[in-house]
């Protein structure tokens, strides 16, 4: 078979199955001449938010619908689009034919971290703008690449850490750098997810109308695997918990706390990295650690060490932030700062309560419009959430779960980003890809 790159994919190949087209590609509907036209990549998951998001901002129209599993569009269809009274988006199940559209102005991608980083680099060198979940990256290579090219490109990339779009959270982190506690020194991370067992898989063959080549991509070929009632027990889910296609806990919930932390201390790439994990309490299908333990080491602007912790546990567990299942915590010279859940902040000073933890709706629609915004101003400064954060943000869960699996402290070139004189680490710092989805060396 012929290995074709995004590039050279051949546009004249067989189309989407004719019933599922339930769109059109122009929009000579819709008016506006400044219409943002977005393609959906990944309609699970994170991907119904953004199909029940972008729909609502002004201007923004969802085109395009993108999954290799054509058992999801009707459905996605209908609750999203028809029920709202909005003409149904076009299918496809390549993204490749998405990103060759030049009706599409951006993509905003949700599907399984280890296509993020590929389809970020594609959509920029095909002109696109993208919002991309996290984790941005499914090892540290891809983040430097990705960099390069929404240089090279001048394209708007937003990362999809939306505490940073919120207001209470940004006004929390406001006080916290103004010195509200004083000289802060240190953040713990807490990720207490309600994780069960996913059960027992054994090998068997996909639906038919799942393109299991296109869901694979960048990794490996690998066979398809079925759970004991004979379901997908990866797709559309658990493939968090599979070193090809996930990064477990630590690179799904816990990238936002590990955000939010290193937005609070102001730091960005660790010089050292201590991390235990491992799988201590289901025998299940999982791979990556279900409990872990991880410790950060920062210079910080100021020229002293910043500390960061990250605590994940998957099942009974208690309440450390002030929320229900995750948070995070400052501590300073004068008192601390607890960030539980998305919706706001508590502060002390001493053990007086000294500002409030205020509630407010926070479903993502700030970040996405803020997203919206920088694509009309073509103002990148003015992203909240940039590629560049989402390549700190991501790499500090590949740190962790890189230095549990070798089992030894990383100390890290902060320059470079590669662990010192450890050679198995730093190939863990990137992966072997499966042509012709091939990150590429040079964007």
């Amino acid at each position: 078979m012929t290995q074709v790159t995004r590039r050279g994919f051949v546009k004249g190949t067989a189309a989407t199955t004719a019933g599922l087209l339930l769109g059109t590609s122009k929009t000579s509907w819709a008016g506006a001449n400044d219409r943002i036209r977005i393609a959906v990549l990944g309609i699970n998951g994170r991907g119904k938010s953004h199909l029940g998001c972008l729909p609502a901002l002004d201007g923004v129209e969802v085109a395009t619908m993108c999954d290799p599993d054509l058992r999801l569009f009707r459905s996605r269809s209908e609750d999203y689009f028809t029920k709202r009274g909005l003409r149904a988006p076009k299918v496809e199940q390549d993204l490749r034919r998405v990103l060759d559209d030049k009706d599409i102005d951006a993509v905003s991608i949700a599907t399984p971290n280890h296509w993020h980083s590929l389809a970020t680099i594609w959509a920029c060198q095909a002109g696109k703008d993208v919002y991309v979940e996290k984790p941005m990256t499914h090892n540290i290579y891809e983040g430097k690449k990705v960099l390069e090219a929404v240089k090279k490109y001048g394209r708007i990339v937003q990362h999809g850490t939306q505490r940073r779009s919120n207001a209470r959270f940004r006004e929390g982190i406001k006080l916290l750098k103004d010195g509200l506690i004083g000289d802060v020194y240190m953040a713990r991370c807490v990720c207490y997810k309600w994780r069960p067992s996913i059960g027992k898989a054994h090998p068997g063959k996909p639906p038919k109308e799942l393109d299991w080549n296109i869901w694979q991509g960048p990794a490996q070929e690998q066979p398809f695997m079925l759970n004991e009632k004979g379901e997908g027990i990866y797709v559309h889910y658990n493939w968090h918990w599979v070193w090809a296609y996930g990064n477990g806990d630590i690179g799904n919930q816990g990238v936002h706390q590990l955000d939010a932390a290193r937005w609070g201390l102001g730091v960005d790439v660790p010089y050292r990295c201590a991390s235990m994990g491992g799988m201590l309490l289901w025998d299940d299908a999982k791979e990556v650690f279900d409990v872990s333990s991880s410790s950060f080491m920062f210079r910080g602007a100021d020229g002293k060490d910043k500390m960061m912790t990250l605590e994940v546990r998957p099942w009974h567990t208690n309440d450390e932030a002030g929320g229900t299942t995750f948070g995070v915590i400052f501590y300073g010279s004068e008192g601390y700062m607890s960030f539980p859940n998305y919706d706001g902040y508590k502060a002390y000073k001493g053990k007086s309560q000294i500002g409030e933890f205020v509630k407010q709706n926070n479903r993502g629609d700030s970040h996405f419009q803020n997203f919206v915004d920088c694509m009309r101003s073509r103002k990148a400064e003015d992203l909240n959430a940039p590629a560049q954060e989402g390549h700190y943000s991501s790499g500090l869960s590949h740190y962790a779960l890189t230095a549990a699996r070798v089992n030894r402290v990383l100390e890290i070139d902060t320059q470079t980003g590669q662990v010192e004189n450890d050679d198995e680490a730093n190939r863990m710092l990137t992966r072997e890809y499966r042509a012709p989805f091939v990150v590429p060396e040079k964007v």
